[in-house]
């Protein structure tokens, strides 16, 4: 029997959710890293004895494009708070008539069609590749489904999600190639996300809730922004309460990860220990200190 841990659960808000309620012994923290700064400072506290790190992903108020995003600060940042799981909430477009607005998806696979973002903590000075064949942790995936049917909330385990630079919208030839790839949900902010996650060994899952058909569906030229607005909110109310019955489920200490996601970079480390740039190694204190400090 491995190790036991006690989970810390790190939450990422992504459009119109930016706090969350219900949690005690709260305090926003700044948080420095070698990759500058996060979207915002950091909530910490705890619900019902969990430790729960919040962070705004676009900074409250939504100060910050999904291109300028500091991806690396904010996996960083949460990586230095103690988190080893991480919930993203994220509002995005449907791409299937069957998911309409105010449908959540659990995603389970990604295709990155974001090119103007930095995607991973390693490069020249100390290089690895992570796997990313199965993007999100089954585990947290199983806990999201569950709390989601003990809500009655509408959902469909499984889906693709397609992640696009931003920040305009798809034009519609683009929308119908997504479609034709099998895409279920179009957004612009899960990636390099959870490259970054695994890279930083924390377990990820993606929850995406729908606000809209992306251009591609008929009806989308009468869909208003008052609209797009009134479910993003509802959408945001609906995670919060989400995210208060999903964290009992996670609280329990667990052994190491079953699929690998908390020591994806055992065997990943390319560059050999003596060719290692030490000012790279210093950069990567928190989300790569694990096998560093091994070697």
């Amino acid at each position: 029997m491995g190790e036991t841990k006690q989970p810390v659960i790190g939450i990422i808000g992504g459009s119109g959710l930016y706090n969350i309620d219900g949690l005690k012994n709260t305090e926003w923290v700044k948080v420095e890293t070698p990759w500058g700064d996060p979207s915002d400072e950091l909530l910490t506290g705890e619900y019902e004895g969990q430790k729960v790190v919040f962070l705004p992903r676009h900074g409250r108020g939504h100060k910050t494009s999904p291109t300028a995003l500091n991806y690396r600060a904010n996996i960083d940042a949460l990586k230095r708070l103690g988190v080893t799981d991480i919930l993203s909430l994220s509002a995005v477009g449907s791409l299937k008539e069957e998911l309409p607005p105010g449908h959540f998806v659990i995603v389970d696979q990604f295709i990155d069609r974001s090119f103007a973002r930095e995607k991973s903590f390693f490069g020249p000075g100390c290089v690895a590749h992570v796997s990313m064949a199965h993007p999100v942790c089954v585990r947290l995936g199983d806990a999201l489904e569950e709390s989601l049917k003990t809500l009655e909330l509408p959902h469909t385990r499984g889906g693709t999600y397609l992640v696009m630079e931003g920040p305009q919208f798809s034009t519609l030839a683009e929308s119908n190639l997504y479609r034709s790839w099998g895409c279920s949900v179009i957004g612009m902010t899960n990636m390099p996300e959870a490259k970054l996650a695994r890279e930083a060994e924390i377990d990820y899952a993606t929850v995406a809730m729908v606000t809209d058909y992306d251009c591609w569906h008929e009806d989308h030229d009468a869909v208003t922004v008052d609209q797009v607005v009134k479910v993003l909110l509802g959408n945001a109310d609906k995670a919060r309460n989400l995210v208060k019955e999903v964290l009992p489920r996670l609280s329990a200490p667990r052994p190491a990860c079953a699929h690998g996601c908390d020591t994806s970079l055992t065997y990943a480390l390319i560059t050999s220990p003596e060719a290692r740039d030490p000012a790279v190694l210093a950069k990567l204190d928190a989300v790569a200190g694990r096998v560093l400090n091994a070697s």
